[in-house]
């Protein structure tokens, strides 16, 4: 009884614990600056697919700045992305940048 009482409140510990390292996760960019995106939508192509979970990962890193990313879905419009191995990709100038990237490594890379 008394060992069945500890692993229940240790597995509520646990769902805490991990509730807030989502919250803080999700969080964690909400405070992007929207004229950096701009900035970076201006100088940058994302390159995403439908049905793509890194894409919905990159997405969620800009919060509600996301609608100024300039944003190709290769899903619909295939003929732009033929030199698109995976999603997302980002490029920048003549660079492919493969995978989910943080708003930081984005600024440093668009120079924004």
């Amino acid at each position: 009884m008394k060992k069945d009482l500890v692993i229940t409140f240790g597995i509520i510990i646990l769902v805490i614990i991990l509730a807030y390292g989502v919250i803080s996760l999700r969080n964690r960019d909400k405070n992007v600056d929207e004229e950096v995106v701009k900035c970076i939508g201006e100088k940058a192509i994302l390159y995403t697919q439908l049905g793509c979970h890194a894409c919905i990962a990159q997405e969620d890193l800009f919060g509600d700045n996301y609608q100024y990313l300039n944003v190709v879905d290769c899903f619909y419009e295939r003929e732009k992305c033929e030199e698109i191995r995976v999603t997302p990709t980002w490029k920048i100038g003549e660079d492919l940048i493969e995978g989910v990237n943080s708003f930081e490594k984005l600024r440093e890379l668009t120079g924004c």
